[in-house]
């Protein structure tokens, strides 16, 4: 990543320059998060690792989150998802869902961040750990129903907000997604 100051002015609203000023910015390649789901079954895997920036929160710095990764200079956001689900979570998805863009932190941070939904068998899954070793990742996977993933939302469980963003979206979209990827009614 790189650190940047910055001496900024803009044009104003009403057609006038603001004033100059600073600003830090971290310059953050895009991004890609994830949210494997299994219509039949209707569960959702979920990771859980250390995360740095949530040192001091209260629930401590074990996160449980979605799956996320930085896109390679060579890759498109569905090849970037369908490798880091395999590189965090150990599976295959079948399909891929693109639910839109945000930008997590657009005051001082330039990252973008393509969100997708993925179908996936749970069926054929366990919890486990995986991630890269020599990016020291150490990262836990979670089979939970959808309702208990909304739950966990509820006790401030989950407070990243990529799984916050996905989850509420599948909240909204659940039954057209469903029912598009032959889930029983």
């Amino acid at each position: 990543f790189r650190f940047e100051k910055l001496r900024l002015r803009h044009r104003r609203f009403d057609g006038s320059w603001s004033g100059e000023f600073d600003r830090e910015l971290l310059r953050i390649p895009r991004a890609v998060c994830v949210l494997p789901y299994d219509p039949q079954r209707d569960i959702v895997l979920l990771i859980e690792q250390f995360r740095t920036g949530a040192i001091d929160h209260e629930g401590g710095p074990w996160l449980l989150e979605c799956i996320a990764g930085l896109m390679e200079d060579h890759e498109d956001p569905p090849t970037t998802a369908r490798r880091e689900v395999g590189e965090e979570a150990g599976i295959e998805v079948d399909r891929l869902e693109r639910v839109g863009v945000y930008a997590p932190s657009p005051g001082a941070v330039s990252e973008r961040t393509t969100m997708f939904i993925a179908r996936f068998d749970a069926g054929s899954v366990s919890a486990g750990i995986h991630g890269l070793d020599d990016e020291n990742e150490d990262i836990r996977t979670h089979l939970v129903t959808f309702d208990q993933a909304l739950e966990l939302i509820d006790c401030e469980r989950i407070t990243a907000a990529n799984a916050q963003l996905l989850l509420r979206w599948l909240q909204i979209n659940r039954d057209n997604l469903r029912q598009r990827w032959g889930a029983p009614a």
